[in-house]
């Protein structure tokens, strides 16, 4: 392995700390699970977490949501689903969420506070939507 300078290992240091900030769950209000069974990852779960991570931090994001991962959900026959809880809004489930439409999921329902009708599994009751 090659000698890293001084830099570089205050660059990796920083590195480190923003990926373990971006654990941790205190102070979050925003949380975004990702059904990672086996299922899921056959489906693209990792390529779907990995692009919601990307999109969270590209919005500027990190410091309210918290990003998990969870096992089988049970609804292997519509993976990746990305499950999203956050205050004012109802908690769905989406499903056959793929990397490609995990930017306008973060846009669409954090920052807009919007639902994207065409990938929730279970419409929420009609008398929790705000309109």
């Amino acid at each position: 392995m090659a000698k890293m300078t001084l830099e570089q290992l205050r660059k990796l240091r920083e590195e480190k700390r923003r990926d373990l900030a971006s654990r941790e769950v205190d102070g979050k209000e925003i949380q975004i699970i990702v059904g990672m069974g086996t299922c899921g990852i056959a489906a693209g779960a990792k390529q779907t977490f990995d692009a919601v991570v990307e999109a969270v931090n590209e919005f500027g994001l990190g410091d309210r949501v918290v990003i998990r991962q969870t096992g089988c959900m049970g609804l292997c026959y519509v993976e990746p689903t990305v499950e999203v809880a956050m205050p004012d809004m109802p908690r769905v489930i989406y499903c056959k969420m793929t990397q490609d439409m995990a930017k306008d999921l973060v846009r669409k329902h954090l920052v807009e506070h919007k639902l994207l009708d065409n990938h929730i599994l279970d419409r929420p009751a009609a008398d929790i939507i705000k309109k």
